[in-house]
């Protein structure tokens, strides 16, 4: 937690000095595109692996999954309902399905009925404030790259994951450029020192901010209203353990939101291998690592390579050349 606080400040204090928001700014549109799309794959990818669809296999790391099984059957219930939803242009169609895919679950016997409708939060009182507390021993060589790597990894997987859900919501300018990018980074990294604080893993962007981008919504109240649902929900959390708890239920949402990101595919010029290699390497590696930060990092290592191949280095940001190299190290010394 002490580690996840000091990144959190750090976040804080690149936010402020717009470090942050220049760094997103100096990666290319087609790069952009290709993080929305990998995403997108990413969340697909985690959705059939939740509904069963996709299996581990010894002999081919994944392979089809088992369709006799009833929380199989299930998710390919709640997929069918979303879609449907989906096509006939229904507000709200994420939602519908789930709903569904609940009621069917708990008729067939697939999903456990709540214990109580209305119970009081469980406490944090073992967490809470024990980032502050242990803060002074985060200070050694080890914790250093403990927090270097959370830094990375949660600096990319944030970014690209605003990149996407701005891609997707249409707030992307013409120049890639995302809109109050220095607003949004500031309230991220805010989020990752009060969870700290509180005792949670880094909070952060999430990937399933999609879901609210495909229901329509595009602004901050978005977020409130869903926060102070949050709230609400606290006390009603015997019933959404009931949906949290089922993977089957959940699972058709996901593999829907990964097929609304996956079409900015269409907008990268795959006709130009200096744009087509990059993007496809962030694409196909972020379902494939089970990483959003491992995907912008290959995409964004090969990018400067193959525009000096084609002559054109001089359209290469600064910038980028300085990630290339962060991304070399964290590839040798970083990532697992």
């Amino acid at each position: 937690m002490s580690g996840t606080l000091l990144s959190g400040v750090i976040f804080f204090v690149l936010a402020i000095t717009r470090i942050r928001e220049k760094i997103i700014d100096a990666i290319p549109l087609q790069m952009k595109l290709a993080v929305g799309a990998g995403i997108g794959l990413f969340v697909a990818f985690l959705g059939l692996k939740n509904a069963g669809i996709v299996v581990a296999s010894d002999a081919t790391l994944v392979h089809l999954g088992d369709f006799n099984r009833g929380s199989t059957l299930l998710a390919l219930f709640g997929l069918l309902v979303t879609v449907v939803f989906l096509v006939l242009g229904a507000h709200g169609a994420v939602l519908y399905g789930i709903v569904a895919t609940t009621v069917v679950g708990i008729v067939s016997g697939l999903v456990h009925l709540p214990h109580a409708v209305v119970d009081t939060p469980h406490g944090l009182d073992q967490t809470f404030g024990q980032a502050i507390v242990h803060l002074p021993h985060a200070f050694t060589g080890q914790m250093a790259i403990v927090v270097l790597t959370m830094l990375f990894v949660d600096f990319f997987d944030a970014s690209g994951t605003l990149i996407g859900i701005a891609n997707q919501a249409g707030l992307l300018g013409p120049d890639g450029k995302l809109p109050r990018a220095a607003q949004a980074l500031a309230a991220d990294s805010i989020g990752t020192t009060a969870g700290a604080i509180i005792g949670t893993s880094t909070t952060t962007a999430y990937v399933e901010s999609t879901a609210g981008v495909s229901a329509g919504g595009r602004t901050g109240l978005t977020a409130v209203a869903t926060a102070c649902w949050f709230a609400v929900a606290m006390f009603f959390f015997p019933v959404f353990a009931v949906v949290a708890g089922a993977p089957a239920v959940t699972a058709p949402a996901l593999i829907v939101v990964g097929v609304l990101m996956a079409r900015s595919l269409g907008d990268i010029e795959w006709h130009k291998l200096e744009y087509a290699i990059p993007a496809f390497l962030t694409v196909i590696m972020m379902p494939l690592t089970y990483s959003i930060a491992n995907g912008i990092a290959m995409g964004l290592l090969f990018y400067p390579v193959v525009m000096v191949a084609k002559r054109r280095a001089r359209e290469v940001h600064p910038v980028m050349w300085v990630l290339m190299a962060v991304f070399l190290g964290y590839f040798f010394f970083l990532a697992e």
